[in-house]
């Protein structure tokens, strides 16, 4: 595990920005393809501008660029949301990065995936059939969630198994519901989705380079306790990073204390 602590935000979505951009750059540069894990959420907004910035300055050919959505709400087990949904993650990617490509950097629509809860299986074949992630950025919830991956207990999923969880459909949590109420919906509760397709642990932790980005107070919590324990649990779906050869964590000091625990 490797620490980047920033002052605030704006520093933590410049270097954010900046790592994605020179692992994506160093393999298109050599006319390889780059899977790039994409994360949603008010975190990730900045980086998104600043990153959509350096690659339309440079020019870059993003023909080989494939990029893997961690999630998409759904609107039942089968059926994922509009796109035009105001919560739609595909419609935040598109507003938040794709929208910002230059028609020249030639990123084609197809490039972009997203879990089908239609057939969630097959994100992880066509996943697989492309070589993994090369790197896989992330969020953390605040209980400690990646993805919509959610914390279960002991009793009723082993380590190891919840290490293995494919892409799937899921039904939320009150608890994320409420967050994602309080962050992203704007106190409407009403707007946030019961489901979700959600790209599960083992495609994610296959990832060849794991960054986490922590920019909330409500974050500290599960940041302390993964730190603190060393210990991969279902309880703390983020903990399994730490066993991840190439993991990185970057977070602001400005609402973020882990004195103590580093």
């Amino acid at each position: 595990m490797k620490v980047l602590k920033v002052r605030n935000y704006h520093e933590m979505s410049i270097a954010g920005a900046m790592l994605i951009h020179e692992a994506v750059m160093a393999k298109l540069g050599r006319g390889e393809s780059f899977n790039l894990g994409l994360a949603t959420g008010n975190t990730m907004i900045e980086l998104y501008a600043i990153l959509a910035g350096m690659f339309n300055d440079e020019k870059a050919d993003l023909s080989k660029l494939r990029t893997w959505n961690l999630d998409e709400y759904a609107a039942d087990e089968r059926r994922a949301v509009a796109h035009d949904h105001p919560l739609s993650y595909w419609k935040y990617m598109h507003e938040n990065l794709f929208d910002r490509f230059l028609p020249e950097r030639d990123f084609k629509e197809d490039q972009a995936h997203f879990p089908d809860p239609a057939d969630p299986g097959r994100f992880d074949r066509e996943l697989a059939d492309s070589g993994e992630l090369d790197l896989q950025l992330l969020g953390i919830g605040f209980n400690g969630h990646i993805a919509f991956n959610e914390p279960m207990k002991n009793t009723e999923i082993s380590v190891a198994d919840y290490g293995e969880l494919p892409t799937r459909v899921l039904p939320l949590t009150q608890e994320t519901i409420d967050q994602n109420t309080r962050v992203t919906a704007h106190g409407d509760a009403s707007l946030v989705p019961r489901f979700a397709a959600t790209m599960g642990m083992k495609p994610i932790l296959k990832a060849k380079r794991e960054l986490l980005l922590a920019c909330f107070a409500e974050q500290e919590a599960p940041l302390r306790r993964m730190i603190a324990d060393r210990t991969p649990t279902p309880e703390l779906p983020a903990s399994y990073l730490l066993g991840h050869p190439d993991f990185l964590l970057i977070y602001t000091a400005d609402k973020i204390n882990l004195d103590g625990v580093l």
